[in-house]
C-alpha cells in the first residue's frame, strides 16, 4: 500500500458505502490492469536486511529513486517512505519489512506491465548497486529471523503491529516476512464482479501452487511449498484468507460492504496523523464512536477506502478485484500472474471455461484445497484429481484468452507468451519452490546463500 487515502467526502449511511464500490462498474473498452510486485532487499556484501536509516540504507534508496524519476515523495512523520508518480499512474512504497514494492499504473496489455517492471527493476538497480544493496523475489524470506527484520517507520505499521499478536498467530510474519506479486482487474456491473470474484476465489489456491517460492524460513526448509500461504491461514481470521458467503449466489457489493462494515478498524487519519481505532467496527465509526477522539468524527469517503485496504481476503473487493493468492518471485513471475488472471478474467470464453470447471467446487471443498496446498502444491486433491491436472486445463484456458485479446507485441506475439514460466510448471508438475528445494540439496548443498547469488534481480 502506497498511499493512505484522505477524501474528505462525508459518507453518513451504509447506502453511501456500498454506492462507493459500485463506481468501480466501467465498460470493457476500459477495462485496465494494475500489477503490484514486493521484492526483499539485502546487502550484497553479507546478505544481511536492510534498516531505513544509514546512508546506504532504505531512506537513501528512496531519495536516490526521487531524483532519478522526477517522482513526488510520500512522507509520513516528517520521513519519506514512498514515490507517487505525479500524475497518479504508479507508486513505490514500502512493505513492514523493508519490501520493496511496484505499485504499477493501470495498464492496457501485459507487455506495457512487462515494459513497466523492466523499466522499474533496472531503476532500482541503478540506484540500489552503488548502495551495495541487491534485491530478491520470494515469496518469503528466507534467512532473517522476525527479530533481525528492520522495521519500517510507517505509522499504519506500528498500529498493525500492536494489533497483529491479539487477532492470529502468524500476523507479524505476514507483515515483515513475505511478499507477493498482485494483480488487480476491473468489472463490468455487479453480476460481473459476481462472477469474476467467484471463479478467481475458487482458483486462487491454485495460484498460489503455481506461485508457489518460499520454502525458506531462517536459511533452511520450511517443511512448506508456500510458507507465505501458510501464514495467511491464522491471521487476522475475522478479516483475512478464505469466506465461504463470497462464494453464495446473492454474493454483492452490499454483502461485501455489511461484512466490512462490522470488522474492526485499524485506524483513521487526522490533522495529519494516524490515530488508533483497533477498538471499534466501522459501524460504529459511524454511529458517533470517535466523537471526541478525533477532531472530525464523521467517516468520510478516504476513510471508508483505507478501511476496504486493511481487509485482507483471497481475493479482495475495492473498486476493483484483487487477485492476493501469489509468493513473490523472479520478474517471470510478475508478467505471468497477470497474463494468467488476465486471460481467465478478460475473456469471456476463458471465463466460461473457468466457471464450468469449477462450477462442482463449494466452499468445503474450496476451504480444503486451500489448506492442502501450502505443504502439497500441485499435488492437493480436490474432486478426487490432483489440483495439477486441473492447473493444466486452466493454463490452457487462460492463453486461449489471451490469444483471444489479440494483443500483439512487435514480433506478432500475444500476451500468451508470459505464461511460459506456467507451462512449464504443469508441464513439469513441480511448483518453483520444489526445484529451490532440489538445488538446495543438491548443487547448493544446503548453502541458502546460493539462493541468494543465483536469484537476486
Amino acid at each position: 500500500m502506497a498511499r493512505d487515502t484522505t477524501d474528505a467526502t462525508p459518507m453518513e449511511n451504509r447506502a453511501q458505502l456500498i454506492e462507493w464500490m459500485e463506481h468501480g462498474n466501467k465498460p470493457s473498452e476500459k477495462w485496465r490492469i494494475g500489477t503490484e510486485h514486493e521484492k526483499f532487499g539485502f546487502r550484497t556484501s553479507d546478505y544481511s536486511p536492510i534498516e531505513y536509516e544509514g546512508e546506504d540504507g532504505i531512506r537513501a534508496l528512496l531519495e536516490g529513486m526521487q531524483e532519478k524519476l522526477g517522482w513526488d515523495p510520500i512522507v509520513d512523520d516528517g520521513r519519506i517512505i514512498g514515490l507517487a508518480e505525479p500524475n497518479g499512474n504508479g507508486a513505490i512504497s514500502l512493505e513492514p519489512g523493508g519490501q520493496f514494492e511496484l505499485s504499477g499504473a493501470p495498464l492496457v496489455s501485459i507487455h506495457e506491465t512487462c515494459r513497466e517492471s523492466n523499466r522499474h527493476l533496472a531503476t532500482v538497480k541503478a540506484v540500489a548497486d552503488p548502495l551495495g544493496i541487491s534485491f530478491l523475489g520470494v515469496g518469503g524470506s528466507p534467512l532473517w529471523s522476525l527479530a533481525e527484520t528492520p522495521r519500517m517507520p510507517k505509522s499504519r505499521y506500528a498500529i498493525m503491529s500492536r494489533y497483529m499478536p491479539k487477532v492470529g498467530s502468524q500476523g507479524l510474519d505476514m507483515m515483515y516476512r513475505t511478499a507477493t506479486i498482485q494483480v488487480n482487474l476491473d468489472f463490468s456491473s455487479e453480476s460481473d464482479m459476481r462472477r469474476k470474484l467467484q471463479v478467481s476465489l475458487k482458483l486462487q489456491s491454485m495460484a498460489s501452487a503455481l506461485f508457489a517460492r518460499s520454502p525458506f524460513t531462517e536459511g533452511k526448509p520450511n517443511g512448506l511449498l508456500s510458507w507465505r500461504s501458510d501464514i495467511w491461514r491464522d491471521t487476522d481470521n475475522q478479516r483475512a484468507g478464505f469466506h465461504a458467503f463470497m462464494l453464495e449466489p446473492d454474493f454483492s457489493f452490499e454483502r461485501y460492504a455489511d461484512w466490512a462494515i462490522d470488522l474492526p478498524m485499524y485506524f483513521v487519519i487526522r490533522d495529519g496523523r494516524y490515530h488508533d481505532c483497533t477498538d471499534i467496527t466501522f459501524r460504529q465509526f459511524m454511529d458517533g464512536a470517535l466523537k471526541g477522539r478525533v477532531s472530525d468524527p464523521t467517516p468520510n469517503a478516504g476513510d471508508w477506502n483505507n478501511h476496504l485496504t486493511t481487509l485482507f481476503p483471497d481475493v479482495r473487493l475495492k473498486r476493483y478485484l484483487e487477485m492476493r493468492g501469489a509468493d513473490g518471485g523472479p520478474w517471470r513471475d510478475i508478467c505471468a500472474l497477470s497474463a494468467f488472471w488476465v486471460g481467465l478474467l478478460y475473456s469471456t470464453t476463458a471465463l466460461d471455461g473457468a466457471e464450468e470447471l469449477t462450477r462442482s467446487w463449494n466452499a468445503d471443498m474450496v476451504r480444503q484445497l486451500r489448506e492442502e496446498v501450502p505443504a502439497k502444491g500441485l499435488n492437493a486433491m480436490i474432486g478426487g484429481r490432483r489440483l495439477v491436472e486441473y492447473a493444466r486445463e486452466v493454463v490452457k484456458l487462460s492463453a486461449t484468452g489471451l490469444d483471444e485479446r489479440a494483443m500483439l507485441n512487435s514480433e506478432g506475439n500475444s500476451e500468451a507468451l508470459f505464461l511460459s514460466p506456467l507451462n512449464e510448471t504443469v508441464a513439469l508438475g513441480q511448483t518453483p519452490a520444489e526445484r529451490l528445494l532440489s538445488r538446495y540439496e543438491g548443487p547448493w548443498q544446503g548453502d541458502i546463500r546460493r539462493l541468494f547469488d543465483e536469484y537476486a534481480y
